[in-house]
């Protein structure tokens, strides 16, 4: 597949900004309360943020395997993280209907 490094680092990060405008919105309604829309929005911004660093990391580090080591852990939670936003977009779209 090849270096996957770049394109985490650059899908993490847009989806870190998405996560927070999703926190930020809901303390300005005020409706985090109610749901746990915050805590899947918190959790994926953290996937995200450590996701970014590591393929950071991955791109700028002489060795090899320590370049794939963070990678694959980089690709595992931004994944974790995106199941995470996914599920908090469902719980918007079910108090919206």
């Amino acid at each position: 597949m090849g270096n996957k490094s770049t394109h985490i680092l650059n899908a993490s990060s847009n989806l870190l900004g998405f996560s927070l405008v999703i926190i930020t919105s809901l303390k300005i309604s005020k409706i985090s309360q109610s749901t746990h829309l915050d805590e899947f929005a918190g959790i994926s911004c953290l996937g995200f943020a450590i996701s970014c660093f590591l393929s950071f990391l991955a791109i700028r580090t002489k060795s090899e395997e320590r370049s794939e080591k963070f990678e694959k852990i980089a690709d595992y939670l931004f994944l974790t993280a995106l199941f995470c936003i996914v599920l908090a977009v469902i719980i918007v779209t079910i108090k919206i209907i």
